[in-house]
Order: C-alpha cells, then sequence, then structure tokens
C-alpha cells in the first residue's frame, strides 16, 4: 500500500497516521499497537527509508506499507454498474454501502476488488496495489460516478484535468432545514479534525475548499440541492453543509443525529460528472437518475 501524506495529514505521527487511515463511516483500523510493531519489523517505509513509531509526517512524504500475505488484495466477482468504458478508462456507478477501495481495516467487498476480478492488470498502478485504477473517491455511503482509469497515462492525464479544474463533479443532496438563498457558494477552508482524524472541519488553518449550491426542492424541514464541486476535499460537501447548520440527511458523522430517515445512508449521490477524453479532448458527460435511497426519502417527505 502506498500513501502520500498531503496537507492534511503534515505534522502527525507516522504511527498515528497509519492507525487512523479508517474506512469512511469512521471505523477503527490496524491499532496503534499493531502499526507500530509493523514498523519495527520493517514493513513501513517512509521516502524508501525506516523511520520510527514517531516519526513526524511532512507533506509530500511517500509512505509504503508492505502487507503480509493475509493482507493482500483479491479480486472479488461483484457485479459492477458500468456506465460506459473504452480501452483507457470507465465510468462505474458505486453503490451506497460500498468502499471505493480496501483499507488496513477492510480489504474485501470494496469497489477495487470488484475491478480487479473484471480487469486484472489492466488497471492504473500509480496509487498502489490498494487503489488501482481509482482517480477520486465516493464515500462508503455516497453513491453515484466515477472515473476509473485502465492504464497510467490515462490516470496522469484526468489527474491534471482535475487539477485545472477541467472536470466537473456535480451531486444531488438532501440536508436538514430550509436553505433560503436559490443558489450560493460555500468558501470555507477544511482541514482534518486534530482530536478526531477520521473526520475533516471547517477552520482557518485548512485548504481552499469551494462549493456552489443551487436549491432544486424545499420541503417542511429539508431541502434538495444540487451541489458542484470546485474543489474536491475529504468530506468536503458533508463538511461544508454541516458547517451551514444543514448536515445531509442520515449522516450521523457530521451531525444529523442518531436517527435514521427511510434508509441507513446519507442522502448524497454523484448524478452528474464531465471530463476531456485523454487522447482526444473531447469533453464526456455522464448524467443518471435519482437512487433508491434518494426516492425513499423523497417520497417519505413528499408524503
Amino acid at each position: 500500500m502506498k500513501l502520500v501524506a498531503d496537507e492534511f495529514t503534515a505534522d502527525i505521527r507516522i504511527d498515528t497516521f497509519l492507525a487512523s487511515y479508517t474506512d469512511d463511516s469512521g471505523s477503527g483500523g490496524l491499532s496503534r499497537s499493531k502499526i507500530q510493531a509493523e514498523i519495527k519489523r520493517g514493513a513501513v517505509l517512509v521516502n524508501g527509508k525506516h523511520v520510527k513509531p514517531s516519526y513526524i509526517l511532512k507533506e509530500g512524504d511517500i509512505v509504503q506499507f508492505e502487507p503480509s500475505e493475509e493482507d493482500k488484495i483479491l479480486p472479488e466477482n461483484i457485479p459492477l454498474n458500468i456506465v460506459w468504458e473504452d480501452e483507457n478508462l470507465l465510468v462505474v456507478n458505486k453503490p451506497s454501502g460500498m468502499l471505493t477501495h480496501p483499507t488496513t481495516a477492510e480489504k474485501s467487498g470494496t469497489l477495487v476488488n470488484a475491478l480487479l476480478y473484471k480487469y486484472g492488470e489492466n488497471l492504473s498502478d500509480i496509487n498502489g496495489e490498494y487503489r488501482r485504477g481509482i482517480l477520486h473517491r465516493l464515500d462508503r455511503n455516497t453513491s453515484g460516478l466515477l472515473m476509473v482509469a485502465k492504464n497510467n497515462e490515462s490516470h496522469e492525464y484526468l489527474v491534471n484535468a482535475m487539477k485545472e479544474g477541467k472536470t466537473i463533479k456535480k451531486y444531488l443532496a438532501l440536508v436538514k432545514g430550509i436553505i433560503e438563498e436559490e443558489q450560493f457558494t460555500i468558501n470555507k477552508p477544511i482541514m482534518r479534525n486534530p482530536s478526531q482524524p477520521q473526520k475533516m472541519c471547517v477552520s482557518a488553518g485548512g485548504k481552499e475548499s469551494v462549493s456552489i449550491v443551487k436549491v432544486l426542492e424545499r420541503f417542511k424541514d429539508a431541502t434538495l440541492i444540487e451541489v458542484q464541486l470546485i474543489t474536491g476535499r475529504t468530506h468536503q460537501i458533508r463538511v461544508h453543509l454541516s458547517s451551514l447548520g444543514h448536515p445531509v440527511y442520515n449522516d450521523t458523522l457530521y451531525g444529523f443525529g442518531k436517527m435514521k430517515i427511510k434508509t441507513e445512508e446519507q442522502a448524497l449521490e454523484s448524478y452528474k460528472l464531465s471530463f476531456p477524453h485523454p487522447f482526444d479532448g473531447e469533453m464526456m458527460t455522464f448524467e443518471i437518475p435519482l437512487d433508491e435511497k434518494l426516492e425513499k426519502v423523497l417520497k417519505f417527505l413528499r408524503s
């Protein structure tokens, strides 16, 4: 497994960083004592060198964790909802409840396990074995469209396209409360929560994070919105909306509350995706209808 320390994970001990490398629901990964034992046996390298468990990460550090045989990522025959593909990339509709890629805590049932079964070695490997083909990700309980690269050339092109703002990602979200404005921009910096590493938070010390919100429908105590991501920070939509007092329905991590309404998953879907094709520059656009979880909640609210 290869990880790169970013601005959110810099200044954290290597053992703490790996121990908090969890799935999107916030459940725990390997224990800190297990990570320390792995570091001491030489299974963890930073920039190609052995380090102590107390090593403090710097932004850009490359962390390599060589898993034991039982930690290898195995192909699994899991159905894939492929929206489109050619010889270089594909667009897949990820269901709610599925991790995008394996973590130290979960190595089965993820999108990557399914991709490995169908495509084998025909996936980009720039981000290491745990993230074969993965260009960007969706939280476990967020459904919708994802780009997947079949080779490293396509991977590099699309990563640069995202950095240059050439891709468009739009989401549908149902949030708690009434949003009065028809359209507005949220520009609030986001960083990792220092006291809860599995969460992100709005903070002046964070990185610029911009979301454009458009109201689609209002209910008694809820609002259906479209959100376009201008930046792509971890949990950005959920953190931004929670900071306004409008958490995403069923998102208990960011303030909705303990009660689930009509579905277990948060009411958030990546429904529209546009990007330039890696080899001819043609703009590709894909859109999917409301998924089952959003339909259930909307039907409940409209009744």
